[in-house]
């Protein structure tokens, strides 16, 4: 603004010399004798009567805070005509039309700077068609809880007007929904799709062990690492610590029987399999605490969704597959402490079975089957024709699984507020909900509900994880191959507000032996793991629109849920 100023000021001085009025008044008459008369070099506008008191001319802008463009206007105080311009010298023309010019430069360069930080309404390229504002044709339930919780500004005036456009796009894929089971595979056609998992597994495992383990013959000698070419320690360093210690004590625990050396293999007896941002973090932190409980020795490992086909991490395309050896490995240090159990009570009580079991706690298990369009063929109308829980039960007939959940709206907020990089807002979050909609609404409209759900082009391309919400898709295909009390479901809000109850669940279902008052005051009384970090927490909540939008979205999805676990608290209504 300041070249902005110092523009006005010079071309105020250079016609000073001028009496502009003059030649507006007489121009139209045609009588330029006193206008040329005036306009002499020893012009004087104290003395010419026209001009007295004129020392400059007048500039006004628009009486409106600038939004697109600036509106610049020279005038006068007596009547005003483009005509005069007629009578300016060339060379002040050029000059004027040089200093407009700048003019301009500096107001494209306000309204960049203003775009840059958020201070213009520039309309969102996600606003599908003509958004009415009619509020006949909005939800009145949540209007109501807009007026409740929130005032909107001026910011989201656009944004209330989605909504009935958005809602036209729900209501399409809400007439498209239907929840068919789905064909369970044959296992010899499991085989054919992983045989070096098949000839690692054994189909039987330990008797006098709760947990599944076996004892695998070791061929290597003592020269050489038993962990060399693990792809965990090999790409990421943070495990190169835990592998290295492994290394230490590997010798250690071979078993030797005929002259020649066995160790203990296991796989998890329970599986914590989602969802993402539901609180699987806390619940995995609270059972590390339980005597009779171990994990992995990485939280998350995503072997099965992710690591098994070279995956590690989406953007960057496939690498080499990880064996399955390299994901047994990861459970070598409770594999120990299983055997110096058998060993011990082998000795002194035989018979005696152990009761430690193990945990694996990746949270893309329960619905994670992006990969699965590159490496499986015979697909049934863009359906994956084998999904995750298919291996896992060819292997462990009898897991565990456990599954956390939450208000699938507040989920996607809190999934979008922790993997957004940048440029976080409600307003942002509101324009990908919208896009992530009318995208999932097209797959919609040419697939099968389960084909949407499953696409890996869509769950990429869509900005949010509208997916992983739809709870009740995930759990019908788990349905399809373990009994229904082979699944724990618990909510998130009933955990946040009674940790010893959902807790005691847990310990339950798990068939764990009873703690005394300390070690469960322990696990209960710990502080929550992994919350909002303060700066997702400085942004508030999402748009009530937003919420609005995501209610009716989810909404089918949440009822037939409530109706396979018999529950209604999984309708979130009261959220």
């Amino acid at each position: 603004m300041a070249v902005l100023g110092s523009l006005i000021q010079e071309y105020n001085s250079s016609n000073m010399r001028y009496c502009i009025n003059c030649c507006i008044h007489l121009l139209p008459n045609d009588l330029h004798r006193q206008c040329f008369r005036c306009r002499g070099p020893r012009h004087n506008n104290q003395k010419c009567p026209v001009c007295k008191g004129e020392s400059k001319i007048p500039l006004y802008t628009d009486s409106k805070q600038m939004k697109l463009l600036a509106v610049l206007e020279v005038r006068t105080d007596h009547s005003e005509s483009w005509n005069g311009f007629f009578c300016l010298r060339k060379g002040k023309l050029c000059s004027l039309i040089f200093g407009l010019i700048i003019m301009t430069l500096v107001m494209a360069s306000y309204i960049l700077t203003g775009a840059k930080h958020g201070l213009l309404l520039i309309p969102s390229p996600f606003h599908y068609g003509a958004f009415t504002s009619n509020p006949s044709l909005m939800d009145n339930e949540s209007l109501s809880d807009m007026k409740d919780h929130y005032q909107p500004s001026k910011m989201n005036i656009s944004y209330v007007k989605d909504y009935p456009s958005i809602k036209l796009i729900i209501d399409t894929i809400t007439s498209k929904i239907e929840f068919i089971t789905r064909q369970r595979p044959d296992l010899e056609e499991l085989r054919k799709q992983e045989p070096h998992m098949f000839s690692v597994i054994p189909n039987k495992f330990l008797p006098n062990s709760k947990n599944p383990c076996w004892y695998e013959e070791y061929r290597g000698n003592t020269t050489t690492d038993p962990y060399a070419t693990n792809s965990y320690a090999l790409y990421s360093k943070r495990f190169r610590t835990i592998f290295d210690y492994l290394r230490k004590v590997f010798w250690n625990h071979l078993y030797h029987y005929k002259d020649k050396h066995y160790r203990l293999r296991c796989l998890p007896h329970f599986y914590i399999i989602g969802q993402p941002k539901c609180g699987t973090t806390d619940l995995y932190d609270r059972l590390r605490l339980h005597p009779d409980v171990r994990f992995s020795a990485i939280k998350e490992p995503h072997w099965w969704t992710r690591k098994r086909f070279g995956i590690i991490r989406l953007r960057d395309g496939f690498h080499d597959r990880y064996p399955v050896e390299d994901y047994l490995d990861l459970f070598d240090l409770a594999a120990h402490q299983i055997q110096g159990v058998l060993q011990s009570e082998a000795a002194k009580e035989r018979g005696k079975t152990n009761n430690i079991i193990i945990g694996e706690a990746s949270a893309s298990t329960m619905w994670d089957n992006n990969a699965w369009i590159f490496f499986y063929d015979n697909s049934t109308e863009g359906e994956p024709p084998f999904l995750i829980q298919d291996f896992i039960h060819a292997f462990q007939p009898n897991a565990k699984l456990i599954i956390m959940l939450r208000d699938p709206v507040e989920r996607l907020y809190s999934d979008y507020l922790y993997f957004a990089s940048a440029n976080k807002s409600v307003e942002d979050f509101h324009e990908k909900v919208a896009e992530s909609l009318q995208l999932f609404e097209n797959c919609m409209l040419d697939y099968s509900l389960r084909a949407c759900v499953y696409n890996n082009t869509l769950n990429n391309a869509m900005p949010v994880r509208l997916q992983v919400g739809l709870y009740v898709v995930y759990l019908l295909d788990w349905l399809t191959v373990f009994d229904k009390d082979q699944i724990l479901v618990l909510r998130l809000e009933d955990h946040a507000s009674n940790v010893k109850y959902t807790m005691h669940m847990v310990f339950q279902f798990l068939d764990l032996g009873p703690l005394s008052e300390k070690q469960e005051a322990l696990i209960t009384k710990s502080p929550a793991s992994n919350t909002r970090r303060p700066e997702d927490r400085s942004l508030g909540p999402m748009l009530p629109t937003t919420k609005a939008i995501l209610r009716d979205f989810y909404r089918p999805f949440n009822t037939k849920l409530a109706q396979v676990l018999f529950d209604d608290a999984f309708l979130w209504k009261r959220m």
